[in-house]
């Protein structure tokens, strides 16, 4: 067996063979994804800009296919959604890193990519010599993006973590929730999202610092870290005036006064959100205040309430709260389009609240022409995605490519690419390499 071919160019473009992704962004670049489900966005952001993203699994595929719901609740790791929904626009190869041949490969692969994404625990690449110290050695320009609970340095290190854990700990659980229960988490893994997209913005920053100097670098991302950029504002209530914002569920508790006003309003149908705000905002709530009283629905406290000189600052809750059941009661008279349009038509920021099928057929992004419908063969039929997190006045940053079945491009890449022959294949195979 001979799973080292003959060396073929200078760079990825060369090794890896012309993309599908020519003239995008980053189409020349190349990204090797050693990512699960913790740093699968990461690499997923950097194929939507153009990068050749090649995602690489144990043999039989990653355990990230077997994360649910499953197409039709038919669960088969060809068919999990949450794996077609992280890993389109990407080309997968399968390798056993952890064996001699496939260390061997995977450096024959990093000599001529320029990024590598990783979410292993820390010192476990260094283990395998295939850490920043060894692959930078072979190619100085590469940039390695380790995404981990805790970064690679500090006492929790080494610790273990799941969503709820970082939620917890980075604190968005504290302020979530109703103020008389438990903290709560959101309801769908949030944590290593926030982490997958700062990762690629700091692989990019790394990017820019290598197109000036022809250095690489490791990059080092912490989950629990990149939580705490969502709750600044918690960071400023504390530092300037040492108040604990908690828990307010459908209010929002205001800095200094600890009073909450309520933001999420219960309608005809659904769901809005709305607040009261202070000084020469208050003619918002002067406004949807004067709509109740013309059709009937006004209110003896808010007919009192000076607008114009309304300081929020000096309300007290027991003020908060009764200007709360006049406008419940004005709002449960209405639907969500109801209130929208009105408020719309009188300069008032009042949103409906969507839920799913809502987004879908919001006429914004319809007219944007958001959704991207991609062909799976393998299914016989389409599903649709979500586009382009970002619209460019050049190439579009959106989903072209279903996400790959396990293995679907060894051959492109080993044979066409690393010079490997079929005989080479078919033994790496046998020996559970690839």
């Amino acid at each position: 067996m001979t799973p080292f071919g003959p060396e073929t160019g200078n760079r990825g473009s060369d090794v890896m063979g012309e993309t599908k992704n020519t003239g995008l962004m980053l189409s020349p670049y190349t990204v090797l994804d050693l990512t699960d489900e913790i740093g699968c966005l990461c690499a997923k952001i950097l194929a939507d800009l153009g990068c050749d993203v090649i995602k690489i699994e144990k043999p039989g595929g990653s355990p990230a296919r077997n994360i649910g719901p499953f197409y039709h609740d038919i669960p088969d790791s060809e068919k999990s959604l949450f794996w077609l929904a992280y890993n389109t626009n990407k080309r997968g190869i399968t390798l056993d890193i952890e064996t001699a041949d496939g260390q061997r490969l995977f450096k024959r692969l990093a000599e001529h990519a320029d990024f590598v994404v990783e979410s292993f625990s820390p010192g476990c690449l260094e283990k395998l010599d295939l850490g920043y110290s060894a692959l930078s050695s072979l190619n100085p320009r590469i940039i390695l993006t380790s995404i981990t609970p805790f970064g690679q340095t500090g006492p929790y290190r080494d610790y273990q973590s799941c969503d709820l854990v970082n939620m917890a700990l980075g604190s968005p659980m504290y302020v979530t929730g109703d103020p008389d229960r438990p903290p709560v988490r959101i309801s769908l893994p949030q944590a290593h999202l926030h982490a997958g997209a700062q990762a690629a913005a700091a692989s990019l920053i790394a990017h820019y610092h290598r197109e000036m100097t022809g250095e690489g670098q490791w990059v080092d991302v912490s989950i629990h870290e990149s939580l705490i950029m969502t709750t600044l504002w918690l960071q400023e209530c504390w530092d300037t005036n040492k108040q604990v914002i908690r828990r307010a569920g459908i209010s929002q508790q205001r800095p200094g006064s600890g009073i909450s006003s309520q933001v999420t309003w219960r309608c005809k149908d659904g769901w809005i959100s709305w607040l009261v705000l202070g000084g020469v905002a208050a003619h918002f709530a002067r406004k949807l205040s004067e709509w109740a009283e013309s059709e009937g629905h006004g209110d003896d406290f808010l007919r009192k309430i000076d607008w114009d000189n309304f300081d929020i600052s000096r309300e007290t809750q027991e003020s908060q709260d009764r200007i709360a059941d006049a406008m419940r009661r004005f709002f449960m008279v209405h639907t969500k389009t109801e209130l929208y349009q009105g408020a719309l038509e009188r300069g008032i920021p009042l949103y409906p609240i969507s839920k799913i099928e809502d987004v879908f057929s919001n006429p914004q992004l319809g007219a944007r022409r958001y959704w991207t419908e991609l062909q799976h063969e393998e299914l016989g039929t389409s599903i649709t995605y979500p586009g382009a997190f970002v619209t460019t006045s050049g190439v579009p940053c959106q989903p072209r490519n279903r996400a790959p079945l396990v293995g679907e491009h060894n051959e492109e890449v080993y044979c066409s690419k690393l010079g490997l022959t079929e005989k080479d294949l078919i033994n790496l195979k046998q020996a559970t390499i690839i």
